[in-house]
């Protein structure tokens, strides 16, 4: 482990993960290329890696001495990052993650009891102080003034497994919603990954409507959606048979207690396909106390998917939060408008999935191997960094 390098770990993306043909033809666009495609997107994903996550910090580190070690082959500016970025096909980028995806369940990676789960869910990323691109949705305060212009996405997350990888962006710019947008990203994950890829699909309560169900529904993939107030009949209807019963089941997580009311009976709402909707209802003590309750529905019947299997589907759901937005944003420059194109932005927002993918199956899975604890993500970018400064052999390739 303490031999983490970004060459290993280049090594590990073309020979494991198979990506050389997507390194060395990721969808260039442009017309007469001087810099080979591979250096700028190599790149680009090692130093998201490094959270190195702006076009300027890409430039000083391939102008560095460190370059050699990143297993850049020349140096650049950031100019040619945003040139390159703007022209750059976003296909390829999707279907290498497609790719990663299979191969990772191919080799076993992902552990889970209760089926690989895919989790759907949208953000707000990238303020800008005036309108610069199609992308680009007007943010008003409270007194419906204009105060800037924000971009908004909807991610696509493995979930469920104990590995968490974000694998798909779709943005959705003025005059589109998250709804819309979340419906397109649900079709093209089936078409890439394939109906038998996962097992369902967990969701928030905005997409907890009739269309989002019946999509998932026609593409053969099982819903897991938050109910809310948003479907205030059914709520109603949970909350009063669930708070006058008993619980079904009760179960330790952790050094939490878990009780679980569940029923497949409930009248659906109208415009939803189905004679009846089934409910769960969780309420999580924990030892200090605090009381975590929440209901969810779902269209898998109870003989195929038990009240504890869906337990735990449904809280599969904050690891889009965690692992998706929160370390995207906090700790990869999710946030950061690194060039103000539209096709840029898409093409920065899919290489730092990918780039995340990557490290947490290199990282979690690849150096596992054995009876050592796994390095958390801060140590592990630690040692790559610390490698930059170590004398590389001359690399004739």
């Amino acid at each position: 482990m303490n031999r983490s390098t970004p060459r290993r770990l280049l090594d590990f993306v073309t020979r494991r993960l198979r990506l050389q043909r997507y390194l060395r033809d990721p969808g260039d666009g442009r017309r007469q290329p001087q810099i080979p495609a591979k250096a700028l997107l190599w790149s680009l994903l090692i130093g998201q890696v490094l959270r190195a996550c702006s076009f300027l910090a890409v430039e000083r580190l391939v102008r560095s001495s460190a370059r050699r070690a990143l297993a850049v082959s020349r140096p650049f500016s950031d100019d040619a990052l945003d040139y390159f970025t703007e022209r750059l096909d976003p296909t390829f980028t999707r279907a290498a993650l497609a790719h990663v995806l299979h191969q990772a369940k191919r080799n076993k990676a992902f552990e889970s009891s209760g089926g690989i789960g895919l989790a759907v869910d949208g953000t707000t990323v990238g303020w800008w102080a005036s309108s610069g691109c199609s992308l680009c949705r007007p943010y008003r305060n409270a007194d419906q003034e204009i105060a800037g212009y924000r971009h908004h996405v909807v991610l696509a997350s493995v979930v469920g497994t104990g590995l968490s990888l974000p694998f798909d962006v779709e943005p959705y710019g003025t005059g589109d919603s998250e709804y819309a947008a979340g419906q397109r990203l649900l079709r093209r994950a089936i078409e890439r990954l394939g109906v038998r890829f996962a097992a369902y699909v967990v969701v928030d309560g905005e997409f907890a409507t009739a269309p989002f169900l019946h999509t998932a529904g026609d593409l053969g993939l099982p819903i897991v959606a938050r109910l809310k107030a948003n479907l205030p009949e059914l709520l109603a209807a949970a909350q009063k048979r669930f708070r006058s019963q008993p619980p079904k089941l009760t179960f330790p997580h952790g050094s939490d207690r878990v009780e679980l009311w569940d029923a497949e009976d409930f009248d659906p709402w109208e415009n939803l396909h189905g004679e009846t909707v089934r409910v769960l209802f969780y309420r999580q003590q924990k030892p200090d106390g605090e009381v975590i309750e929440a209901f969810w529905l779902t269209d898998s019947p109870i003989a195929k998917v038990s009240s504890r299997v869906l337990y735990h589907r449904a809280k599969s759901r904050w690891e889009i939060e965690n692992q998706g937005f929160n370390d995207a944003k906090n700790r990869h420059g999710l946030e950061h408008i690194c060039h103000h194109h539209p096709n840029s932005l898409l093409i920065t927002w899919l290489l730092t999935s990918l780039a995340l993918t990557i490290e947490r199956l290199y990282r979690l899975r690849y150096l596992r191997r054995g009876k050592h604890p796994p390095r958390t993500a801060m140590d592990f970018v630690q040692l790559l960094w610390l490698s930059l400064s170590q004398p590389t052999s001359h690399d004739s390739s």
